[in-house]
């Protein structure tokens, strides 16, 4: 695989969570400064988000926001992010945070990380998204969403071939090995993107 060049980052506004998930944020934005990767993100200054974009910052690491404006005007946005993109919508955002990335990595997130990461899982799904996209499933935040996937799959709901969608890792030293390693998609895919019996 080529080098990974620009990753776009899902995670947490919420400032009120655990410290272990600020500590893999942390951890990952220190991997990706270190290996001069690009990121990517929804430009906030609280939670994961702020935690991700200070790491960045402060190691001299490149990091790009993309925000609604109506965020903007809301004070959500990361001051200390030079590179800040304001559009109009919330489909907008998503649209160019994923745009020319070469993988996505979701950290534990609230419902606007979920609904985020199910669009990409459904883009890839029909094949109109092709990068590998990591779940950083820190003290098994995402074990149950696992379960529900299998459950997709075991009830006919998915192809048992779409597990190779996305790839689940424990800790933030396993997310570059695990794009790296990521099995081949292409647009092909969406020939076999409905359950057929």
């Amino acid at each position: 695989m080529p080098p990974i060049k620009k990753v776009c980052v899902f995670c947490a506004s919420s400032p009120g969570i655990d410290k272990v998930y600020f500590r893999d944020a942390e951890l990952l934005a220190r991997i990706f400064v270190e290996n001069n990767i690009h990121v990517v993100y929804g430009g906030g200054a609280s939670g994961l988000m702020g935690h991700i974009a200070d790491t960045m910052i402060s190691g001299g690491g490149k990091i790009t926001g993309i925000i609604p404006h109506f965020m903007k005007q809301m004070n959500w946005a990361h001051n200390g992010v030079i590179d800040m993109i304001e559009v109009e919508t919330m489909h907008q955002r998503k649209s160019l945070m994923v745009q020319g990335v070469d993988a996505i990595v979701a950290l534990p997130g609230g419902v606007g990380t979920l609904e985020e990461l199910s669009e990409v899982i459904t883009l890839k799904q029909l094949g109109q998204f092709l990068s590998p996209i990591v779940i950083l499933n820190t003290a098994g935040f995402y074990n149950h969403l696992n379960e529900f996937f299998h459950k997709m799959m075991e009830g006919h709901f998915m192809r048992h071939m779409h597990k190779d969608i996305w790839q689940m890792v424990g800790s933030p030293a396993e997310v570059l090995n695990a794009i790296d390693t990521a099995s081949p998609w292409d647009g092909t895919a969406i020939k076999f993107a409905a359950f057929e019996d």
